[in-house]
């Protein structure tokens, strides 16, 4: 049986598109029976093109993202969730619906690279890919299906210190 871990940001175009590919990505380079999903409390209805071209740039599959919302993931014929985690700061303070399973929660905050100068931005985008990808490495490695919720709310609490 899959596990589903649901990744938040606000607009679901940059950092949790970006954590969305990434987990995929190792799971499926792992042999990890794990699927990852995004979305926001107010989607923008599009992907950043930056965080698309991040993405392409380390040769990472984002074929089947999009942005949309957190509604999706709610009701009795959405996915449970092993864990919700929130990667910008304005969805950790938002009000989440209730998620299907009691899903374990963690914050992962990352800067926005959309505010970079535009000059800046392809790079922005590109570290911000790396620092999101090395977290989802991290949390790919994790034995979710032996973990308790408490061993593995311990596990993403340390990854969030690293």
């Amino acid at each position: 049986m899959s596990i589903h871990i649901l990744i938040l940001c606000t607009h679901n175009s940059a950092r949790s598109v970006l954590a969305e590919a990434l987990l995929n990505h190792w799971a499926h380079r792992l042999g990890r029976d794990w699927r990852a999903h995004s979305a926001g409390s107010t989607p923008s209805g599009r992907i950043n093109p930056h965080a698309l071209q991040a993405l392409e740039s380390a040769g990472i599959d984002a074929s089947g993202c999009r942005s949309k919302s957190w509604d999706e993931f709610v009701g009795e014929s959405a996915p449970v969730m092993r864990i919700v985690i929130t990667v910008c700061d304005s969805a950790a303070a938002e009000p989440c619906p209730y998620w299907p399973g009691s899903p374990v929660r963690v914050h992962w905050g990352f800067a926005d690279p959309s505010t970079a100068p535009e000059a800046e931005r392809a790079q922005a985008f590109a570290l911000t890919r790396q620092a999101i990808g090395y977290r989802m490495l991290q949390l790919a490695q994790l034995p979710l299906d032996a973990m308790t919720d408490a061993e593995l709310q311990q596990a993403l609490d340390e990854i969030s210190r690293s």
